[in-house]
C-alpha cells in the first residue's frame, strides 16, 4: 500500500514538470502554503463576519481560520482528503478576511499556494474535471470567446432564454450550465479600440491598456470608454493587438503553469511597447498582474522583469487619481450605488479613488451599499462551480443595492457586473449597470444620463 510520503502526483493540466518530490502529508515541496504565514493566524475570529461562506453556513472549516487550520494539518502530515479539498474549493478568494485581519495574515498567498497543490495532487471527479477543462479551454482565449458571440447573440434574441428561465428546465437538468446561461450579459455591437489612441492636447503619459478576455468580448464598451477617457486626460494609449489572457482566472484556480505562461506572454507584449504604465479596468486582472513577481519568482529569465512590470500596473481609477484631471466633467444628475469589487478593494486596496472620481462629477450622488465587504458571489468562476450559494450571495447583494434607491449600480469588474445583473433581474429590479469608467466617459463627453440607464429599462 502506498504511504502518504511516497505518492506521486497525477498527470494533469496543473502538474509541475521535472519530477518534483513526492507528497509529504497533503502537500508536495513545490511552494506549499508557507508555515510561517500559517502561524501568523491567532484564530481571533475577526475574519468571520466578512467571510461569505461562513456567513452562509456558519461552519468553522468554511472560514479563513478554519481553512488555515486545515493547511496546518496538511503541513504536519495529514493527507489531502476530499473533505479538505471541499473546504478549500468553497473559498471565493474574495480576500475580505485580509482586510479584516488585525494580525496581517496573508491569506491570499496561503489560499493560492494551497489551490495549486490541490490541482496537482488531488484526483477530481470526472464531471468536475470536464467542467473545469471546458471553462479553461474557453474563457482565457479571446478568439474562442469571439466565436461564441454570434451563436450566443442569436440565442438571446430567439426568446429561448425567457422560456427556459420560466420553465426552470435547464436549472433542474444542469444547474451549472443554467448558471452560465443566466450570467451571460446582453451582447451588443462590438466597439473596436484602435492599436493607438493619441492624447487630446499636451501628452502627459504613454500607457498600455489591457483589454482582457471576458471584458474585451462581453463588455467591449468598457475598453472603448477607457481609451477615450485616458486620451481626454492627455495620455497616448497603446492597445497591443497581440495581447492575450493575463492569467488571472488560472492563478486564482491553482493552474500555476498555465498562469505563468500567460504572465510571461503579457510581460513580453507590453515590454515591447515601452509604455510608462499598464492600465487595467478589470479588478481580478489587475490584482493578478500586480502579483507577477511572486508568480514568476522562480523563473531566472522573468523574475526581475516581472517585478518591474508589476510595479507599473495600475487600475484605471488608481491611475486617473494619481494623474489628476484636465478634461472637463459635465453634469450627470443621477444617484449611483458603488459596489466594491473584491479584487479591487481587498486585494489591491483601491477604495477611495473610484469614489473620488465619481464624486467629482457635478450632479452625481454616490450612495453606499450595506454589508459592502461581503462578496457578490461572482469570484471568477466560483458562481459557475457553486451556483446555489452564489445565487444566495448575489441576491443578498442585489437587495442591498435596491435598498439604496440608486438609479445606477457602478462597479469595476466584469464578473461583478454579470453576477449582480442576474440577481437584479431575478428580483425584477430596475437598476442601470455601468463600469466606473463608463460613467466618467459619459460625463467627459456630455452624454445624457439615459445613455447609462439603458439596462434598467
Amino acid at each position: 500500500m502506498t504511504s502518504s510520503t511516497d505518492r506521486t502526483r497525477p498527470a494533469a493540466e496543473g502538474a509541475v514538470p521535472l519530477g518534483l518530490p513526492a507528497l509529504r502529508g497533503a502537500f508536495d515541496d513545490h511552494r506549499p502554503p508557507p508555515p510561517e504565514l500559517v502561524s501568523d493566524c491567532v484564530h481571533c475570529g475577526f475574519c468571520l463576519p466578512t467571510c461569505p461562506t461562513y456567513n452562509l453556513w456558519g461552519e468553522e472549516m468554511d472560514s479563513p481560520r478554519g481553512r488555515i487550520y486545515l493547511m496546518k494539518s496538511g503541513l504536519e502530515g495529514e493527507p489531502m482528503t476530499d473533505s479538505m479539498v471541499q473546504h478549500y474549493d468553497a473559498c471565493l478568494g474574495c480576500m475580505a478576511c485580509v482586510t479584516a485581519c488585525p494580525s496581517g495574515v496573508q491569506y491570499d498567498k496561503l489560499i493560492e499556494a494551497t489551490r495549486a497543490q490541490v490541482e496537482r495532487n488531488h484526483d477530481r471527479t470526472p464531471g468536475d474535471r470536464a467542467l473545469r477543462g471546458a471553462i479553461f479551454a474557453l474563457f482565457p482565449y479571446k478568439r474562442r470567446l469571439r466565436l461564441l458571440r454570434g451563436p450566443l447573440r442569436a440565442y438571446q434574441h430567439s426568446g429561448l432564454p425567457q422560456l427556459l428561465r420560466r420553465s426552470r428546465l435547464l436549472e433542474r437538468l444542469a444547474p451549472k450550465l443554467a448558471a452560465m446561461e443566466s450570467l451571460a450579459p446582453p451582447l451588443r455591437k462590438r466597439e473596436r479600440v484602435p492599436a493607438r489612441v493619441p492624447a487630446v492636447g499636451p501628452r502627459r503619459a504613454v500607457v498600455g491598456l489591457l483589454t482582457g478576455c471576458v471584458q474585451g468580448e462581453f463588455f467591449p464598451g468598457v475598453n472603448a470608454a477607457t481609451a477615450r477617457v485616458l486620451a481626454a486626460e492627455g495620455c497616448d494609449v497603446i492597445v497591443p493587438p497581440s495581447q492575450g489572457c493575463c492569467g488571472a482566472l488560472s492563478v486564482h484556480n491553482g493552474r500555476e503553469p498555465e498562469a505563468q505562461r500567460f504572465a510571461r506572454a503579457t510581460i513580453d507584449v507590453f515590454e515591447k511597447e515601452g509604455v510608462d504604465t499598464v492600465v487595467v479596468n478589470a479588478a481580478g486582472c489587475g490584482s493578478s498582474m500586480k502579483e507577477y513577481a511572486d508568480l514568476l519568482s522562480d523563473d531566472p529569465d522573468y523574475a526581475e522583469r516581472a517585478k518591474g512590470f508589476s510595479d507599473r500596473v495600475r487600475d484605471i481609477s488608481e491611475f486617473l487619481a494619481e494623474l489628476g484631471p484636465v478634461a472637463e466633467r459635465h453634469p450627470l444628475e443621477v444617484s449611483v450605488a458603488y459596489h466594491d469589487a473584491c479584487h479591487l478593494a481587498h486585494a489591491q486596496g483601491v477604495r477611495a479613488q473610484p469614489r473620488a472620481l465619481l464624486g467629482a462629477i457635478p450632479g452625481l450622488e454616490v450612495r453606499e451599499i450595506a454589508d459592502a465587504a461581503i462578496c457578490c458571489g461572482s469570484a471568477g468562476i466560483w458562481n459557475v462551480l457553486n451556483p446555489e450559494p452564489a445565487r444566495e450571495l448575489g441576491d443578498r447583494k442585489a437587495q442591498n443595492i435596491v435598498a439604496t434607491g440608486a438609479a445606477l449600480l457602478v462597479t469595476a469588474n466584469p464578473g461583478c457586473l454579470m453576477q449582480v445583473a442576474a440577481s437584479l433581474d431575478r428580483q425584477g429590479a430596475r437598476v442601470g449597470m455601468a463600469h466606473t469608467i463608463e460613467v466618467l466617459d459619459a460625463s467627459i463627453r456630455g452624454l445624457p444620463v439615459s445613455a447609462l440607464l439603458g439596462d434598467s429599462k
